[in-house]
């Protein structure tokens, strides 16, 4: 496999996460590449998820990885990210059969509960993932950690389409940041799941709150090094 073509999928999730370079250091040395690259995979998702316009080239891609998901169980891996993430055994099936939950999920849900529900499934997908990854039990609130971050980052993603219809009165606020809120409440300062998922979770939160707030997020490397020792300590 062509390493520059590796190279180029982890340099896609760096450039969007630039504070990693401050969190990866908490990060065991040996786990970081694959680590970055189980993100690198998520972040493919997520750009499934929010795709806008014409949704076929957003599902075709959502097939195309559902196949190659299942041929990582045979070792049989075709896309770059495999080459550091399929040698770990995994349930990689199920993470596969969740993908057509994305893209039925990229419709306005009718409230908040329904936005929730509809990702429950691949939440549950990914914190499986995660825990076979880190050589560790699944956690529980894991699934939790996973489905509030993918909300978040589609919210963060796609704005006002990814707020539920409940709460687009304009009268009330806006929409946008008191869905914000919502997921805000819903989103511990430190979750269940590996140190990974905690740290990079403590970061994609400090973005959500700075868009309830309707500010920059204040991301310099003191404050976001505070975040992310705190969330490694763990519970």
């Amino acid at each position: 496999m062509n390493s520059s073509a590796l190279d180029s999928f982890l340099d896609k999730w760096r450039t969007r996460w630039p504070e990693w370079s401050v969190a990866e250091p908490f990060v065991a040395e040996p786990e970081r590449a694959r680590v970055v690259a189980w993100f690198s995979l998520l972040q493919e998702f997520d750009d499934m998820l929010n795709a806008s316009g014409d949704p076929l080239p957003a599902d075709a891609k959502l097939a195309w990885w559902g196949e190659e998901l299942r041929s990582w169980e045979g070792r049989r891996s075709r896309h770059p990210l495999g080459r550091l993430l399929e040698p770990v055994r995994a349930p990689w099936t199920q993470l596969a059969e969740a993908l057509p939950a994305l893209a039925q999920a990229r419709g306005a849900a009718p409230d908040a509960a329904a936005a929730h529900r509809a990702l429950d499934g691949y939440a549950a997908a990914v914190a499986a993932v995660e825990a076979a990854l880190s050589g560790g039990a699944q956690r529980a609130g894991a699934a939790d950690a996973v489905r509030v971050q993918t909300l978040a980052q589609r919210l963060y993603d796609a704005g006002v389409a990814a707020v539920p219809r409940s709460l687009l009165d304009v009268a009330a606020g806006d929409p946008v940041q008191r869905w914000a809120s919502e997921l805000l409440r819903a989103w511990p300062a430190r979750v269940a799941g590996p140190r990974a998922r905690r740290i990079w979770s403590t970061l994609a939160r400090a973005r959500l709150a700075a868009v309830a707030a309707g500010v920059p997020v204040e991301a310099t490397p003191v404050r976001t090094l505070l975040r992310v020792w705190w969330a490694a300590r763990g519970a």
